[in-house]
């Protein structure tokens, strides 16, 4: 479960390019929701997944996992409660080590075992396993070094490391934005086996409205750092992308009138 309680942000707080990032948000997400998250540029996605994760300390709020309290938290340690993946495909991963030695970091990244006792072959057999699911060959370039690897294998290595360790949360930061369309599509498949097998509370921010209308139990729209409209249940099942455009009109006709 997670629940935002009144979040707000303020940058540059009493100067003349003060802005509310996260203007006393609040969202609450079932164990096992799959909630995809979209919003204009500056609407206060990023700056939520980083209150979330850590990584923005709020002014006033509370960020709660599972009913656990994490909001002064330091990053460090909400990691072992959460896994995030950027859109960068270049971020989340060690270039100079190989796909296998990428995996056995993300298994270990809360105990104090040696890579070296880690990496055994039972464990080489489950990679193999894992990566097989993505249907990019990964699972046979166990010793190839990441950086060898092009942006969307290094992008689905990078999902398969986040849930291997089974998080309590899954953040998804734009996470196919960077892809071609076939890849893009595996990644989403993949994604949406793993939220499922692990009964992962997910939130997918994205710029895609065709993957807002096809995946996840429900659509969050965030605006100027509210959350502005949520879509779910029977509603979420018959919603398409010219309904979730037409969103976006009414708010810009409410931002032309109150202007």
């Amino acid at each position: 479960m997670l629940e935002i309680q009144s979040a707000r942000k303020v940058f540059y707080k009493g100067q003349a390019d003060e802005k509310i990032a996260l203007d006393g948000l609040s969202l609450k997400l079932a164990t096992g929701e799959f909630a995809v998250v979209i919003g204009s540029n500056g609407a206060g996605k990023s700056s939520m997944l980083n209150a979330i994760s850590g990584a923005l300390p709020l002014d006033v709020g509370k960020v709660l996992i599972n009913g656990d309290d994490v909001t002064d938290m330091p990053v460090h340690k909400r990691a072992a409660r959460l896994a995030r993946v950027f859109q960068d495909p270049m971020k989340g991963t060690a270039a100079s080590m190989t796909v296998a030695e990428n995996m056995l970091l993300a298994d270990l990244r809360s105990t104090r075992r040696r890579l070296r006792r880690g990496l055994n072959a039972k464990r080489l057999e489950q990679y193999r396993e894992r990566l097989s699911l993505l249907g990019l060959g990964l699972e046979n370039r166990l010793d190839t070094r990441v950086e060898l690897l092009s942006g969307g294998q290094r992008q689905s290595l990078s999902l398969i490391m986040a849930v291997g360790g089974d998080p309590e949360l899954l953040l998804l930061d734009e996470h196919t934005a960077a892809l071609d369309p076939r890849t893009a599509d595996i990644v989403m498949q993949a994604t949406v086996r793993a939220v499922d097998a692990l009964k992962l509370t997910t939130l997918m921010v994205t710029h895609n409205m065709q993957h807002a209308v096809d995946f996840g139990h429900s659509v969050i729209m965030l605006d100027a750092g509210k959350l502005r409209l949520e879509i779910s249940g029977e509603e979420k099942t018959t919603i398409t992308v010219p309904d979730l455009i037409g969103h976006f009109a009414v708010k810009t006709d409410r931002m032309m009138l109150a202007s």
